[in-house]
């Protein structure tokens, strides 16, 4: 899978979770909220370990494109502190979140693949319309 693709499914969850938005609590990205949804699913399947290293590795890999992530960290149950702080106030903040979740992803589809990958996000978002696909452009399955 590319970074292109990564990002592309990235960009549909935060916008699915900023429309959203409404309903969750003042300050909290939406960035934040997709890490929080995916968090639960992904502990079950590699372990607060697993996941902790996951998000951990996902965060230092987003840091070298968005250096506002530093004050980013991954807390011992595998949340994030810091990163609500950002609360998507600046093109810059919503970039690095972005950012972040991207690198997420993209890690997912490395580790377990596309299939696993998008039915992990049907399964965390049943009410969103995803198509099956990482990319709306390539018809992979």
């Amino acid at each position: 899978m590319s970074l292109p693709e990564s990002r592309h499914l990235a960009q549909r969850l935060l916008t699915y979770e900023a429309v959203a938005r409404e309903n969750s609590e003042p300050g909290e990205s939406a960035a934040f909220r997709v890490c929080e949804r995916l968090r639960r699913p992904l502990i079950t399947l590699a372990g607060v370990a697993g996941f902790r290293s996951l998000l951990s590795r996902a965060l230092t890999l987003a840091r070298a494109e968005a250096p506002s992530l530093s004050a980013v960290q991954v807390a011992a149950d595998g949340s994030l502190k810091g990163l609500d702080e950002l609360a998507d106030d600046t093109e810059q903040d919503r970039d690095g979140g972005a950012i972040l979740i991207a690198q997420l992803i993209g890690l997912l589809l490395t580790f377990i693949g596309e299939g696993l990958t998008l039915r992990l996000v049907q399964d965390v978002w049943p009410e969103a319309a995803f198509d099956g696909r990482v990319s709306e452009k390539e018809g992979k399955a």
